[in-house]
């Protein structure tokens, strides 16, 4: 089989697809013939030797992978060959094969194509956990969205809406605005405004009645999680999920006691690898608003598998709008 190989950590440019030996399933494993892997800003540091879990080399990037089911291990019960699934890992989807432990796969439905299941994993995951097990949403409650027209920010806004939020989608430019309220957004806040640090809040508070949100989600970081501090609610939570703006910002435990805020972080894989049952009643909620037509995916562009430098070009540019998605020969061949 093919595979995308990190022999040694630098920029996406220096890797290559290489000849590799299609992979076994030990006793409790699925080996799965992938036909798309998401493509995630993770698989950059990845790459780089810059992320928080760094596997042992040779290997190949990529957390979110779909395809059907070629073999099983001898103790597997819940799959068999030729399911339709998807796959979530630390690494290894950006690949023709690819071998998992069973907790890791997850059944999906006909309706849904390969493409929507990769771009549907990590993204959507962290998404749900962030707004409801962090969050800890309720129905009606209000919610800001940084971040909102990247992979997991429009991953939320959908989820958000689907859940009964009123939601806030916090964007850079008018496109990304659009695009937001095409995928469930009520308001739009503009974070590339002067002064990020009252405009912000006072949009907020125009938008809202006066008051702050319930909720905030931020995969930015910088100046506009300052930002949104000062925009949450009375009894508002506000959730770390990345720092894609650069700066890791400091909290001022005063803030947080003056307005009973709680302040959260959210590393998503710990609950793929600590509540496994978890995960897959969650998976088992996606899909389901999937079928509904509530939540689907905004894929900007799909790559052939040897393009995989280009695609991850683009995620590191910040100009991505929605998802990206890799498409092994099996896969173009079904598209």
């Amino acid at each position: 089989m093919q595979a995308v190989l990190v022999r040694e950590h630098g920029v996406p440019e220096t890797l290559r697809v290489e000849e590799v030996n299609d992979p076994e399933p030990a006793a409790d494993e699925v080996v799965v013939d992938v036909h798309a892997a998401g493509v995630n800003y993770p698989d950059i540091l990845v790459i780089q030797g810059e992320y928080q879990i760094l596997p042992p080399r040779p290997f190949s990037p990529g957390k979110d992978a779909a395809g059907v089911v070629s073999a099983v291990g001898s103790k597997v019960t819940g799959y068999r060959p030729g399911d339709r699934v998807a796959v979530q890992v630390e690494y290894g989807a950006y690949a023709e094969k690819i071998v998992v432990q069973e907790d890791k796969c997850f059944h999906i439905p006909h309706a849904m194509t390969f493409a929507d299941a990769a771009a549907m994993g990590l993204a959507y995951q962290t998404a749900y956990f962030a707004l409801v097990e962090r969050g800890q949403f309720k129905e009606g409650e209000s919610v800001l969205v940084n971040g909102a027209a990247g992979g997991v920010g429009l991953a939320a806004v959908q989820i958000a809406r689907a859940l009964g939020a009123t939601v806030f989608a916090g964007v850079a430019n008018d496109a990304q605005g659009a695009l937001a309220r095409r995928n469930g957004a009520h308001h739009v806040v503009r974070l590339d405004l002067p002064d990020v640090r009252e405009s912000l809040r006072n949009q907020v508070y125009d938008m809202n009645g006066g008051k702050g949100v319930a909720i905030v989600l931020d995969p930015l970081g910088g100046d506009v999680f300052d930002a949104s501090l000062r925009a949450l609610d009375w009894c508002g939570r506000i959730v770390v999920i990345g720092f894609a703006a650069g700066r890791i910002p400091q909290i001022k435990a005063n803030y947080l006691l003056v307005k009973n805020i709680t302040a959260c972080g959210l590393q998503w894989s710990d609950y793929r690898d600590r509540t496994p049952d978890k995960i897959h009643r969650v998976q088992k909620e996606l899909c389901d608003l999937y079928i509904q037509g509530k939540i689907k995916p905004s894929i900007m562009q799909q790559f052939s598998m040897h393009d995989f430098a280009s695609a991850l070009q683009l995620q590191k540019s910040g100009k991505v709008e929605g998802k990206l998605v890799l498409l092994t020969g099996a896969g173009r061949a079904c598209a």
